[in-house]
């Protein structure tokens, strides 16, 4: 399999590199992370005009129709900069949703006039997204939603709460999972439903993670919504909720590639100019061997995060799609550990400085190990999809 990029993607990916240089240095960054909503307006505009939120969004409402494979260059940049803006949340996550929900019901119009409303507004960066689906006992575990919505007067009314939505503070609109029936643990009766943020009932807890990234606790409380809000068919959403986070779980993995070389590159100019008895510490045949391992992790990292990204773009078997990705951030959950731990340790007490860039990229990578599950949710995951 061919995994060189296209001309299209090398010239996507150099004007990443144009817009961090000049947008995103890691002081602007800081600021951005210091700042009361802990991202930047300013950034957000830029990536709509340069078309990163259209990208693996549909052509024919505003996006450019690209895949998981089209978006690599972005999450590498995103990785490497620590680019702090909703652009997972939103475009992997949310609009994901709204994309592909709506494919199997067309009949009344109103899965159509949904993705019409809501994706043009995602490209052009006028509307934020969230997906709110964790919830206290759920752990990692898809199924497990506790979260209910009953039909009412011509709608739904939702009540539950959710854990840490990944910048839900800042998100306009919320793709909202919740039982229509069924268990909190069945795999049927999961629904999804598009929720205003202002919505009466709708109460935001705003959070700040480990990496400088923002969440909230989010709660329903009695919240109607209109018919219109379902997000595909009632009762039939844990299918299209693993696809989706399938495909947030692959460029993940490539966002973890960027933060894995930009530590290795923090890391070896710091062993090339920190000296001790005189010469560069880069000299010693110990510390040489163990940034070979950092290069052999990232280079791994980087096979197995172009397999997942391929791999939720291609296949079409649910099983083993999955199981590509399980493979995949099992692997690179153990390299985002190594790789953190070995920077730091290179650098000595200077890496655990927060205004060295290496001590926020430890945390990023922490973070991404333990996103959408950790090694051993996921080594679980694959054995069970064998």
């Amino acid at each position: 399999m061919n995994f060189d990029p296209s001309e299209e993607q090398r010239l996507l990916a150099a004007s990443i590199e144009r817009f961090v240089a000049r947008d995103y240095a890691f002081e602007a960054r800081r600021r951005i992370v210091a700042s009361p909503e802990g991202y930047s307006q300013d950034v957000w505009r830029t990536m709509a005009e340069l078309g990163l939120l259209g990208l693996p969004l549909p052509a024919a409402y505003g996006g450019f129709g690209g895949g998981a494979m089209d978006t690599v260059s972005l999450m590498r940049a995103i990785g490497g900069a620590l680019i702090v803006e909703p652009w997972l949340a939103t475009v992997a996550l949310g609009a994901q949703f709204i994309a592909r929900g709506g494919d199997e019901e067309l009949r009344d119009g109103s899965r159509e006039e949904q993705r019409q409303r809501i994706l043009p507004a995602v490209a052009e960066g006028r509307l934020k997204l969230a997906f709110a689906h964790a919830e206290g006992t759920s752990r990692y575990t898809l199924a497990q939603v506790a979260t209910r919505a009953r039909p009412a007067a011509g709608g739904w009314v939702i009540s539950g709460s959710k854990r840490a939505v990944l910048h839900g503070a800042c998100a306009d609109l919320l793709v909202v999972s919740a039982r229509t029936d069924g268990g909190d643990s069945d795999s049927e009766g999961l629904s999804l439903f598009t929720v205003e943020r202002d919505a009466p009932g709708v109460a935001i807890t705003a959070l700040r993670l480990l990496d400088g990234t923002r969440a909230a606790d989010v709660a329903f409380d009695q919240v109607h919504v209109a018919a219109r809000a379902l997000v595909g068919a009632a009762g039939r959403a844990l299918p299209l909720i693993e696809e989706v986070v399938d495909f947030a779980t692959a460029l993940v993995c490539a966002e973890a590639v960027g933060a894995i070389e930009s530590a290795n590159a923090a890391t070896l100019d710091y062993l090339k100019t920190r000296k001790q008895f005189g010469v560069a510490i880069g000299s010693f045949q110990a510390l040489q061997h163990r940034m070979v391992d950092m290069a052999i992790e990232y280079e791994q990292a980087k096979s197995i995060a172009l397999l997942a990204c391929s791999a939720v773009d291609t296949e079409r078997d649910a099983a083993a799609r999955s199981r590509t990705v399980s493979a995949a951030k099992a692997r690179i959950a153990d390299a985002c550990r190594k790789i953190s731990q070995e920077s730091i340790q290179l650098h000595g007490g200077m890496g655990m400085s927060d205004e060295v860039k290496v001590s926020h990229t430890f945390r990023r990578l922490t973070a991404i190990a333990q996103q959408f599950g950790n090694a051993e949710h996921h080594l679980e995951r694959f054995a069970a999809l064998s």
